[in-house]
């Protein structure tokens, strides 16, 4: 499980990137809980969570 301390950079990094980068490192990252993940969906632009979901299932 990643620290708050840890969590808190990667939910910046999150804020800051682009789409591609946001998928990236939704896809990729180990460790979060469920709520962290929820928090992270929280930035995520709603429109493109069908691109989400497809990398999610590759």
């Amino acid at each position: 499980m990643a620290t708050q301390v840890e969590f808190d950079a990667i939910k910046q990094k999150f804020k800051s990137a682009g789409l591609d980068e946001k998928i990236r490192i939704y896809t990729t990252t180990e460790g979060l809980t469920v709520d962290q993940f929820k928090e992270l969906l929280r930035d995520f632009p709603l429109q493109h969570l069908e691109k989400l979901e497809k990398a999610m299932a590759s």
